[in-house]
């Protein structure tokens, strides 16, 4: 990668690029699972790629991970444990350790090389989080995990990388399952959101479409939200489930005194409004 020179990466494949500038690979790796990249670049900072793929970027991972995290558990009178699946780059564990009535987070991460790679070269995506006495982090497959006998979670949160239709061999299809969310419902408390990111309802609506129907199967409460996040192709859609419980869609008092930095009172309404494409 040459410093300076234009980069194109397939922000929706063979549908959406996006070019931008680039500065100094800061590091790549290849793990058992897949490449790692960290990436400077203008105008968006820098940025976390996995084979290729846009995860995140500094400039605007506050919309992403506010919007998946904050909205559902700020919606929660005083949700205390939450699980995290994937999200080895520390966003989500950040924003869930930011609240004060949480007492345990248990994170499982397939890849421990995400984690080491973004706490080296992403410090300010988990802040501190991962040192967090209330956080357990389990290196292993999410799959298996989620079918043994835990105590009920308030808060679960699925971060996990998408699956495109012209790849094989996505480490997160088996999440994209009734089988994996049927789990994921035992889980809940009855008061609890369960919530995962459905890739760009714009481009690529067959995701939204998919995570959907499984959740209709298996929730007896669902639905969905969005946010902006320009490097993502414009959007990213939330998925939610509950055995009852659901998302306010109205700016609660408690988000004031939240430190939310992306998340206004007009993003939170904006997030629940009918996206006209």
């Amino acid at each position: 990668m040459i410093q300076g020179e234009t980069l194109a990466f397939p922000v929706r494949p063979n549908q959406l690029e996006l070019r931008m500038r680039a500065g100094r690979t800061v590091h790549r790796r290849r793990s058992k699972y897949q490449t790692i990249e960290v990436v400077d670049t203008v105008p968006f900072g820098r940025l976390l790629l996995l084979d290729g793929h846009i995860q995140l970027t500094e400039l605007d991972e506050s919309s992403y991970h506010e919007a998946l995290v904050r909205i559902p558990l700020l919606s929660m009178d005083r949700p205390e444990r939450a699980l995290v699946v994937g999200g080895g780059d520390g966003g989500v564990l950040r924003e869930i350790c930011r609240s004060k009535t949480i007492r345990h987070v248990d994170l499982v991460e397939i890849d421990a090389e995400v984690i080491e790679v973004c706490r080296e070269h992403l410090p300010g995506l988990s802040a501190g989080a991962f040192d967090d006495p209330r956080v357990r982090v389990h290196i292993a497959d999410a799959f298996p995990f989620v079918q043994r006998d835990l105590e009920p979670y308030d808060l679960i949160v699925v971060d996990c990388t998408d699956v495109y239709e012209d790849e094989e061999g996505s480490l997160s299809e088996p999440l994209f399952s009734h089988e994996f969310y049927s789990d994921v419902l035992r889980l809940l408390t009855d008061g609890g959101i369960a919530v995962t990111q459905a890739d760009n309802p714009v481009f690529c609506p067959y995701a939204l479409h998919t995570t959907e129907t499984i959740f209709q199967r298996v929730f007896p409460k669902h639905g969905h939200y969005h946010a902006v996040v320009p490097s993502f192709g414009g959007f990213s859609a939330f998925c939610w489930g509950s055995k009852g419980a659901e998302p306010s869609r109205t700016w609660p008092p408690s988000a004031s005194e939240a430190g939310l930095k992306a998340l206004t009172p007009e993003a939170w309404a904006y997030a629940f409004s009918t996206l006209p494409f």
